[in-house]
């Protein structure tokens, strides 16, 4: 396994789901699971504190509410940990989530992405394992490119749509 991936809840599977689906396409390996930094904290201890010798490279963790999890699992290990802040049913709009996962103290860091980001943390994960890894580095090139191709198929499109109703 290359990624761990948490979350607080299985509530938060729909969001966390997206980062599971582009290490799927990217062809990364990863394990995902539910660690609850306030009803499971020795379940999250023991996650974060044997993560590297598991063979972890970098973790995504999601979180909605309070979102403990992901600043409480990057003091646990020293890998590379990205917070995924989600809105959930108890959210203040989410920016409880946002400020408690971006607002680190000094000495324990977490790369943020936007709110319900599972899909860039993923990517995010992709890009650190993609520094040292050609493999993953190439498919993130192609992902790029691939990209780049619809949004011109698209502009394409849209275009010729203008031109009809000239």
């Amino acid at each position: 396994m290359k990624v761990g991936i948490i979350m607080g809840s299985d509530s938060d599977l729909p969001v966390m789901g997206q980062a599971s689906t582009i290490l799927d396409e990217l062809g990364i390996d990863y394990e995902i699971t539910v660690v609850s930094a306030h009803r499971t904290p020795q379940r999250m201890f023991e996650y974060g504190q044997s993560a590297k010798d598991r063979g972890l490279q970098v973790i995504i963790a999601g979180a909605g509410g309070a979102a403990h999890l992901p600043g409480m699992i990057a003091s646990l290990t020293p890998l590379p940990v990205i917070g995924v802040p989600i809105k959930s049913s108890n959210s203040i709009d989410g920016w409880d989530s946002i400020l408690s996962i971006l607002q680190m103290p000094n000495g324990i860091p977490v790369a943020t992405v936007a709110l319900n980001g599972a899909k860039n943390a993923g990517l995010l994960a992709a890009r650190i394992l993609g520094s040292t890894d050609a493999n993953i580095s190439n498919k993130l090139e192609a992902y790029s490119q691939s990209m780049e191709a619809a949004v011109m198929e698209k502009a394409q499109r849209v275009e010729q749509t203008k031109k009809g109703q000239a």
